[in-house]
């Protein structure tokens, strides 16, 4: 695994939250409604997006 790999969460347009490398985010995907990041790694994501699902931004999987 390539240490340097950035990490985001994304929130697709069913509300649901994705943590996704950065090789798969894309500005022009229509699914993406908002992101957050970069994030070091998967670990740091996901508490954030615990933090996002808490304050009502996305919905829990």
């Amino acid at each position: 695994m390539d240490s340097t790999q950035l990490w985001y969460i994304v929130k697709r347009s069913s509300g649901n939250c994705e943590i996704v490398p950065s090789n798969l985010v894309r500005d022009d995907d229509p699914e993406i409604i908002e992101k957050w990041g970069s994030f070091a790694s998967p670990e740091e994501a996901i508490a954030r997006r615990i933090g996002l699902i808490r304050a009502g931004k996305c919905q829990p999987v």
